[in-house]
């Protein structure tokens, strides 16, 4: 034995001595003592940092998002409480990963403790509420599909893809924003809603940032996630505080517990229990633990859970690149409108708006990212080039509209446009207006994901989508081609 660790030797055999004579009065066999006494240890486990981290991220952000809910009147506080849920079916998740072994197959390993967070959702999803919550509802759903976090792995980082979530989120918090500005009675209630929201977003993402950077993390020496049981999680310290142990629960545990009873109560001949002097060992003090740093010299400080030093960011290969700086100007050379680098955080209200003056001017909409643009007065043409995430809505188009290199947009004509170009462009719905049904035509290459939605006779909205699917034949020497029967 080592001289440092002489000491504590002599108290372990001190100890030791005085449980064996306990023992003996008692009538009580050697083996029943252990079991009693490691539970006790088990049950004094401190609480992982992810989780302990965790319970802060919903204490900052989760707690004030449903109380903005129940704000807003009864219809939202349930949905608020079905969020509330959901955030709890995920730190279920996160402390699986703190105990168990990473499965070969992580969809399929978590699916059975995946369904009281699925079963939140769709409570959430059908939810009968009144319709001026209707865009309150669609933030929610958009914002709820960061939650497949704890199922992805890099690329990208879960942390960039809880965050890319806002945008969509925040297409239709910005409605509600619209909606409510200058209501000094209802709005600032609405405001708040959507604040902390996106608040509570971006915090999730620091928080993946700091502790789930390549996907959910897992415990390399902890058991096989099969032998996990549904719903054996347990809940956040805030909302179940630890009680301390009674005397009456040590003896409800059967005559092994009996030991455990009377180390409260028996003192020795000094007048100390067997227990008097002894130090609680924090993990970082547990020499077989990977947390113990410095095995030769004094002996570490019990500390909190680690807080990390923020790290400088450095660029990787095959980051997004930053936007440039925002243009929204005219250009006589050429009769065009450059719109260029906006966001929903360089426009008023998430809205940049133009306003052509001549039918010969034509609107460039360039590398623009969760925005929308307004377009008012009649032009020649509509161009929407590398642009993420963005509506565009104009009056009446003389030319075409052109939509190339584009993720995820939305445009609109409230008037007459004759032709829609839609290239290498993935995700997109395209509104007619009455006025536009009869007369436009699209023409489509290299895309996916594409919708059109109308209004029918009766007013109501219909949307379908656009084949990009289609079926070819050899037919006399040429080739015929059809669109597939998926679309029929």
């Amino acid at each position: 034995m080592s001289e440092q660790l002489k000491p504590l030797g002599g108290v372990l055999d001190g100890v030791l001595e005085r449980l064996s004579i306990i023992e003996a009065k008692l009538g009580i066999s050697p083996g029943a003592a252990l079991s009693a006494v490691a539970p006790a240890i088990v049950e004094d486990e401190e609480i992982h940092p992810r989780l302990v981290a965790y319970d802060e991220h919903i204490q900052r952000t989760l707690v004030p998002f449903t109380e903005s809910c129940t704000a807003l009147g009864s219809e939202m506080e349930s949905v608020g409480a079905n969020i509330g849920e959901v955030w709890d079916a995920v730190r279920g998740i996160v402390e699986l990963g703190t105990k168990c072994k990473k499965p070969a197959d992580v969809p399929t390993g978590l699916q059975p403790h995946l369904n009281p967070c699925q079963d939140a959702m769709a409570k959430i999803r059908s939810a009968r509420i009144d319709r001026k919550f209707d865009w309150h509802l669609k933030a929610i759903m958009e914002m709820l599909s960061c939650v497949s976090w704890v199922v992805m792995s890099p690329p990208p980082s879960p942390a960039n893809f809880v965050k890319d979530s806002i945008g969509a989120s925040d297409f239709w918090a910005n409605k509600v924003r619209k909606e409510y500005k200058g209501n000094d009675k209802e709005g600032p209630a609405h405001v708040k809603f959507c604040d902390t929201m996106k608040a509570m977003v971006l915090d999730l993402s620091a928080y993946l940032k700091e502790y789930h950077l390549s996907g959910l993390a897992w415990n390399p020496h902890g058991k096989d996630l099969s032998d996990a049981k549904v719903g054996e999680a347990s809940k956040p310290a805030a909302a179940a505080p630890k009680a301390a142990p009674t005397t009456a629960a040590a003896a409800s545990a059967g005559s092994g517990a009996g030991i455990f009873t009377e180390l409260k109560k028996k003192q020795t001949g000094d007048g100390s229990s067997a227990a008097t002097g002894l130090k609680k060992v924090s993990r970082d003090q547990q020499t077989w633990r990977k947390e113990f740093k410095n095995p030769g010299g004094d002996v570490p400080k019990p500390t909190s859970a680690p807080v990390a030093a923020p790290k400088p960011a450095v660029a990787k290969f095959g980051a997004k690149k930053p936007l440039g700086p925002p243009k929204c100007e005219y250009q006589d050379r050429g009769c065009k409108w450059n719109v260029e680098n906006q966001t929903k955080d360089t426009c008023e209200g998430g809205v940049c708006k133009v306003e052509v003056t001549d039918v010969k001017q034509q609107v460039y909409i360039y590398k623009c990212e969760n925005v929308t643009i307004q377009i008012i007065g009649k032009c020649k043409s509509v161009i929407l080039d590398s642009c993420t995430k963005c509506g565009v809505v104009f009056d009446n188009v003389i030319s075409a509209c052109e939509v190339v290199n584009c993720k995820r947009v939305q445009v609109q004509a409230t008037g007459a446009c004759p032709s829609f170009s839609i290239d290498k462009t993935d995700g997109i719905v395209v509104h007619l207006s009455n006025e536009a049904i009869s007369e436009s035509s699209f023409v489509t290459s290299k895309s996916s994901e594409m919708n059109v939605s109308w209004p029918d006779d009766a007013g109501e909205i219909k949307e379908a989508p656009i084949p990009e699917q289609f079926m070819h034949k050899m037919v006399n020497g040429s080739v015929t081609s059809q669109v597939s029967d998926l679309y029929h």
